[in-house]
């Protein structure tokens, strides 16, 4: 049962639902494929589980303010990852283990019980944080109740200690928990459990030493995929080297081997998800078809947030796409998941396409909300796309360099952009939901993620080289 005052937490955020919802709704920048808060800020997916017929996708949630604070977790479910219902909150602040915040966490099936681990984040008056890993379950997938506090923070840590994401391997359970030590070095911390409600405390997994490698973890995430072990996370603090880190805070993953008996994780280098301006705290799980598949934040925190348009609507953020991710050697692809194609419709194509020292737009190809997809692409010099006069992707096939380029929403529409090697660029796919666009190159060897932002009567696409190229080209208008 929920305390009295979890109930009225809930009920309080309901009422800001309906009572901005005409405001939010009117917003020409609201996606129209993408989940998204249904009022006030929504960050890191939370929760992500296939459980008795329907998906579950958790996040978090501040429904008063389109900044950040005391979150709750909101709750969508779906049967085909792509047509979601919002259920009521999942969890809201109230206890005095959360009492500050329900921070991220994760979702397993305990012998049909669905069960959810969650950080709960306590600030006392002067400032003092105080952390706690803490378990709700549902019976219902709908109503979920607090069980409180199964994990204390260990010896050697700060209280920036949070993002239980667990599993079960080998009859017993799991959790990794991203973590500040008290040497102020971002680490991935391991625990092991009989029960979910007994855990021992195993060691750090992965992490820097003397800050060399992030100050702060979150967000950790562990699976095995092709017989090898993938830890998912995001340092806080790393500093931009060449095209790689240029975000305030990354995501990105180390590929091994873990010895779940020792804690040791012997793994390679850590690469980027996300080549893109606005991607964050992912999380996978595994679907109905044994896919594992993620979603992540498409947002980074303290990266100009206050400066998103859509808040004077009164919400901002959304997530990303569901993406199937397959590993090839010791590297992720990413690629949409397959569901997409229930939203097609107004197929276009336009095959053998050959552009000269030329811009050219093609019958049937704009729009607001809009998948295009290029194959057997080939040229020379610079290729490049352009959408609604304001953000473009290119491919330099001399110099191998994919370029993502926006007019900043955040400084008067200067010009800034993201980039990453490509040794060969064969297909293009790419996602436009009118502020959000998801670019996958080469069956997702490489993705590009970003917001932006345009006039709403803006629906150009246009194609350009300064030598030649070669492609075919599929357009269908979605949703």
């Amino acid at each position: 049962m929920k305390s009295l005052n979890e109930k009225k937490q809930i009920q309080l955020a309901e009422e800001e639902v309906k009572k901005y919802a005409s405001i939010v709704e009117s917003d020409p920048n609201r996606l129209r494929y993408h989940l998204m808060p249904p009022v006030g800020l929504m960050n890191d997916p939370n929760g992500l589980i296939y459980w008795k017929g329907a998906y579950h996708v958790f996040y978090q949630w501040m429904p008063f303010q389109t900044t950040h604070g005391a979150k709750f977790w909101g709750h969508y479910t779906s049967r085909d990852f792509v047509h979601w219902e919002r259920q009521a909150p999942a969890l809201a602040p109230s206890e005095w283990f959360d009492r500050n915040g329900c921070y991220s966490g994760s979702a397993v099936d305990n012998d049909g019980v669905l069960t959810l681990f969650y950080t709960g984040n306590v600030k006392d008056d002067d400032g003092t944080r105080h952390t706690y890993q803490c378990m709700a379950v549902s019976s219902d997938g709908v109503r979920f109740e607090k069980k409180g506090v199964v994990v204390h923070l260990p010896d050697g840590y700060t209280a920036h200690f949070r993002d239980p994401k667990v599993w079960k391997h080998e009859n017993k359970w799991y959790m990794v928990i991203g973590a500040q030590s008290e040497q102020l070095d971002g680490k991935a911390v391991l625990f092991r459990s009989d029960d979910l409600m007994h855990w021992e405390h195993i060691g750090a997994i992965a992490g820097g030493e003397d800050g060399n490698f992030g100050y702060m973890w979150e967000c950790p995430d562990v699976f095995r995929l092709s017989g090898k072990d993938v830890l998912i996370v995001c340092p806080q603090g790393l500093q931009p080297e060449g095209m790689h880190y240029q975000n305030v805070y990354q995501a990105g993953y180390f590929v091994g081997q873990l010895n779940y008996e020792t804690g040791q994780y012997v793994h390679g280098t850590f690469t980027e998800l996300d080549r893109g301006f606005e991607f964050y705290a992912p999380q996978t799980m595994v679907d109905e078809h044994g896919r594992r598949v993620m979603i992540a934040w498409m947002g980074v925190p303290d990266q100009d947030e206050d400066q998103h348009p859509t808040i004077a609507y009164r919400w901002v953020h959304a997530l990303t796409l569901p993406r199937e991710l397959v590993l090839i050697g010791d590297k992720l692809y990413q690629r949409p998941i397959e569901q997409l194609q229930l939203l097609r419709s107004d197929e276009v194509h336009h095959p053998n396409v050959f552009l000269q020292k030329e811009v050219r737009q093609f019958d049937g190809v704009k729009g607001k909300t809009v998948e295009l997809l290029l194959k057997q692409i080939d040229g020379k010099g610079v290729f490049s796309i352009h959408i609604q006069n304001n953000v473009s992707f290119s491919y330099d096939f001399e110099q191998k360099v994919a370029t993502l380029e926006r007019e900043s929403f955040a400084r008067n529409g200067m010009k800034e952009k993201r980039q990453c090697l490509l040794s060969q660029l064969h297909t293009i796919h790419m996602f436009i939901d009118t502020s959000s666009i998801e670019i996958f190159l080469n069956d997702g060897e490489e993705v590009f993620t970003a917001r932006f932002f345009t006039k709403e009567e803006n629906e150009h696409i246009s194609f350009q080289t300064n030598a030649e190229a070669s492609f075919h080209l599929s357009k269908w208008k979605l949703c």
